[in-house]
């Protein structure tokens, strides 16, 4: 599974694809090895990235991050996918699938109400089951796939209707 970064006002996505024995990160569909990845916290020093050796110095400012790369510097936040907001500024109302795969169970139904985080489709892809979870509280508006159809990465598999307040 991958996360999300602001860098700089521009949305990016970012997956692991590898750990050991060196980093390989896929950010925007392009492969990066990173070899000699930073430690956590603030500081400076150098790492490797697809072959070239970078200066970089970084400090937390709140819950982001203020980074130096090789003379430049960049202002990245991670995103909640679970937040209400987003880049486009609005709720979250469609569920996409992280990856191709196919539906192996519907956890919710239309009209049904759900809090974030609550798991709303299973989906199995490459032989791992993931649980996908609203992002975030409200009504189930749509399910496009029944168990056992497929889809492709993107593709989006349920959406949510605004939740209304109880009078």
């Amino acid at each position: 599974m991958g996360f999300r970064l602001h860098l700089d006002g521009e949305l990016h996505e970012v997956t692991v694809a590898r750990r050991h024995p060196t980093l390989i990160l896929t950010v925007d569909g392009k492969e990066l090895e990173v070899a000699a990845p930073p430690g956590p916290g603030d500081g400076h020093g150098t790492m490797e990235i697809g072959g070239l050796e970078i200066a970089f110095a970084r400090a937390a400012v709140g819950d982001r991050q203020i980074v130096r790369l090789d003379g430049r510097t960049f202002d990245v936040a991670l995103v909640d996918p679970y937040s209400g907001g987003g880049a486009a500024g609005g709720a979250q109302d469609a569920l996409k699938a992280p990856m191709p795969g196919a539906v192996v169970s519907v956890h919710r139904r239309p009209g049904e109400t759900v809090l974030r985080g609550e798991p709303l489709i299973t989906i199995e892809s490459m032989k791992l089951q993931t649980a996908l979870p609203a992002p975030r509280d409200g009504v189930v508006a749509r399910i496009y796939r029944t168990e056992g159809e497929t889809f492709e990465k993107d593709e989006v598999i349920a959406t949510l209707e605004p939740q209304t307040e109880a009078a």
